[in-house]
């Protein structure tokens, strides 16, 4: 039985709502540029720039989280999240677009840490697994939500956005009937020492994979929209094929998971890599292909992190457990602002099919990396 109090339920009823708005902006926004012929690397280096946030907002989220707890750590993202999707009303403008989704960026990553910090010091060593795995099926459900609504909501900016802007204030309800514990050893999870983490071998490797995780999905999340609509589908196309992509991601975590506890989760973290080049030569094949290697691409691209960040928490001490999250949630974040703004100008000089193969290639980098301190 998974260990859910009140607080923690309500804590993922808010994430939900949050997700789905978060991923109704994430598709949206790339489509919105390209609708309006802003070029292609314009929309790369927008759709990175949330990813930086994202970064600025790990960094940022500890020291908030301190000075005002869990819960106003929380109510900041959300009304943050809501003035920076109804700031896009203002103009069509690639700078303006840009500091927004830099700050949509940051009061993502508030949200994650929040939730992430208060499951893992709400859960015991056991129930520990139970709760992330939780927390993975809401945030990627919510996500599938977020994209099925594009096929049945107006695609106006006029329209979604105030609708973006509800679902953030809604998000603040669930917290307001009940409230998140204090962080009381937050200081001391500051404090502890990074070499020591860095030299073990499951630190290392769990910090390899959580960047490579963040190149595949910053480069699905922003650029999978552009390459589907380069390939003249309409907006509820995009949302569909997108949804079928996180959907795969949803139903590949408990097997996958299982799959990583039973045999180890370096050899599936290798089998995840060859299942991303492959899923991506599909793409580049003909129509047939399209939905199969969707199918494996979300299931192999959405199990990398948690299978990673698992591997990478897995000798920490409790303690320990907020600056390996922290530092996990970095290197994901570096990934995914690196894998955006390389991928968008390699479609913008070269052709759209740089974006399947510029994921191929991350992916497969991640082979060597592992055999190389496997045979240390």
């Amino acid at each position: 039985m998974l260990p859910f109090s009140r607080s923690i339920a309500c804590l993922l009823a808010g994430l939900l709502l949050m997700t789905v708005a978060l991923a109704v902006m994430n598709t949206m926004v790339p489509l919105w540029l390209s609708g309006a012929g802003v070029a292609t690397s314009t929309a790369g280096y927008v759709g990175a720039l949330f990813f930086c946030g994202t970064l600025a907002g790990t960094v940022s989220a500890g020291r908030l989280i301190r000075l005002f707890g869990f819960n106003g750590c929380y109510q900041a993202a959300c009304m943050l999240c809501a003035f920076s999707s109804a700031g896009l009303l203002l103009g069509l403008d690639g700078c303006s677009w840009g500091a927004l989704r830099f700050l949509s960026g940051v009061s993502s990553a508030w949200i994650w840490v929040v939730v992430e910090s208060a499951l893992l010091r709400a859960g015991s060593v056991k129930s520990r697994g139970s709760l992330l795995a939780a927390y993975m099926m809401v945030y990627y459900v919510g996500t599938v939500l977020g994209q099925l609504a594009l096929g049945v909501l107006d695609d106006e900016m006029a329209v979604m956005v105030p609708g973006v802007c509800v679902l953030c204030v809604a998000g603040m309800v669930p917290l307001f009937v009940a409230r998140m514990p204090e962080a009381e050893d937050a200081e001391a999870g500051v404090r502890v020492a990074l070499g020591p983490l860095l030299r073990r071998r499951s630190a290392m490797l769990g910090v390899a994979g959580c960047a490579i995780s963040g190149v595949v999905l910053g480069t699905l999340y922003t650029l999978m929209p552009v390459f589907l609509a380069h390939k003249g589908m309409s907006v509820p196309d995009v949302g569909f094929w997108m949804a079928l992509l996180i959907g795969a991601g949803v139903a590949g975590q408990w097997p996958l998971g299982r799959l990583a506890d039973g045999y180890g989760r370096g050899l599936v973290l290798r089998g995840l890599s060859v299942m991303i080049a492959a899923a991506c030569m599909g793409l580049l094949g003909g129509d047939w292909l399209l939905a199969p290697s969707f199918v494996v691409l979300g299931a192999a691209g959405f199990s990398l992190y948690p299978i990673a960040m698992a591997w990478g928490c897995s000798d920490a001490a409790r303690d320990e457990l907020v600056v390996m999250n922290q530092l996990l949630l970095l290197s994901f974040s570096v990934g995914s602002l690196a894998g955006p703004a390389v991928t968008s100008s390699l479609m913008q000089c070269f052709s759209n099919d740089w974006m399947p193969l510029a994921l191929a290639l991350a992916a497969c980098l991640y082979l060597p990396v592992l055999q190389v301190r496997r045979s240390k």
